[in-house]
């Protein structure tokens, strides 16, 4: 296989910017509560270390969390053994254990050969290549470093090619929030614009019950127009949509406008 370079600079360039927010933080910067359930920016920088520990062939921790309120999944229940195990250390301590396995995988790509992102592996869409988990790797890194900034007020990152790669991963579930949440009616086409900082226009068509993107939309039944900040906040759950939001604009069937922005959330 041709080895993933661009997706590994992506990666990279995600780590580099979270290095630079980071690294000043003080401890109360650290355990600011941000918009994902029970998470400080502590725990989430924790969640990125799990996870490249993981990938690196380390052990998972032992430790047991007692408090799984807000955990959904038995990956969720995962991810907060690891970061109830690191609740006690400092930010500055995590964030030294950030850096030190961001090194080893910095080198791990640096050095491996293309056998090793040929290596199956179970992803969590399905059955895949370490190649193919990259992607999701990039996305799940960039939206964390998103949620850091948008608690600690640092915007940073907002484009560029890590966050197209991103937005272009949730338009993905499109077709399912328009057909089958929102029930668009058969025959019609929704257009979706992204004006900023990442600058898309998705066209989901519906026809015959199901619902696909197509490349252009002559007279879409509406039109919904709102930045990439907002739209990452809204797919990912963080924030949920309320009518009236003025963040988001409507052209034409504005009810079904409401219903597509309401049943948005694809990170669940």
């Amino acid at each position: 296989m041709t080895r993933p370079t661009a997706l590994i600079d992506l990666l990279q360039d995600v780590w580099a910017s979270l290095d630079s927010l980071l690294v000043n933080l003080n401890e109360p910067q650290w355990k600011t509560m941000t918009e994902c359930p029970g998470w400080t920016v502590q725990d989430t920088l924790a969640h990125l270390v799990s996870s490249e520990l993981g990938l690196h062939g380390e052990p998972p921790t032992k430790h047991r969390a007692t408090n799984l309120t807000h955990v959904k999944n038995p990956i969720g229940e995962f991810n907060e053994h690891e970061i109830d195990a690191r609740r006690s250390c400092t930010g500055a301590e995590v964030f030294a254990e950030w850096q030190a396995i961001e090194a080893k995988r910095r080198h791990t790509f640096a050095t491996a050969n293309d056998d090793y992102f040929a290596r199956e592996m179970m992803t969590p869409t399905g059955p895949g290549t370490f190649a193919d988990f990259l992607h999701i790797r990039v996305m799940d890194a960039w939206v964390h470093e998103q949620d850091m900034r948008r608690t600690l007020r640092q915007p940073g990152n907002e484009g560029g090619p890590a966050a197209e790669h991103s937005i272009g991963r949730f338009a993905r579930s499109l077709p399912m929030v328009v057909g089958k949440r929102a029930s668009a009616p058969d025959g019609s086409t929704v257009s979706i614009n992204i004006t900023g900082p990442v600058m898309r226009t998705f066209h989901i068509a519906t026809n015959a019950g199901k619902a696909a993107h197509v490349d252009a939309a002559a007279n879409p039944v509406c039109t919904i127009a709102l930045d990439s900040n907002t739209y990452l906040a809204l797919c990912c759950g963080r924030q949920s949509y309320e009518s009236g939001d003025a963040r988001v604009a409507f052209t034409g069937d504005a009810a079904l406008g409401e219903r597509i922005m309401t049943g948005f959330n694809v990170m669940i």
